[in-house]
């Protein structure tokens, strides 16, 4: 299992309708996620700054790699491009971390 990182930028004025898109996650989308070995995927938000810090675990034999191109990824992109900064394709502007540390 590994852990992986990463920060998204929310536009100013939509955590609230960021939250609620989440809260009524698509159950087709929760179910890519897991079938390519995502899990326990948090999103968490810094308020003054307006950037989403995610942290998700994927199992060894991850195909998340995969996810990019699918139709269901792609439609739940474009349902959030007008509330976070995206790409041209609606695929939103991530930023991987670095883990630095780690305590069970």
């Amino acid at each position: 299992m590994k852990r992986y990182a990463f920060k998204m930028k929310l536009k100013p004025g939509f955590a609230a309708e960021y939250k609620k898109r989440h809260d009524e996650i698509w159950a087709e989308l929760s179910r890519k996620l897991a079938a390519a070995g995502v899990s326990d995927y948090s999103i968490f938000l810094d308020a003054e700054t307006n950037t989403l810090f995610a942290v998700q675990k994927l199992s060894d034999n991850h195909t998340a790699d995969r996810l990019p191109a699918d139709p269901v990824v792609r439609k739940w992109w474009a349902f959030m491009a007008d509330i976070m900064e995206t790409h041209p394709d609606h695929s939103p502007v991530c930023v991987p971390l670095a883990e630095v540390f780690h305590l069970d």
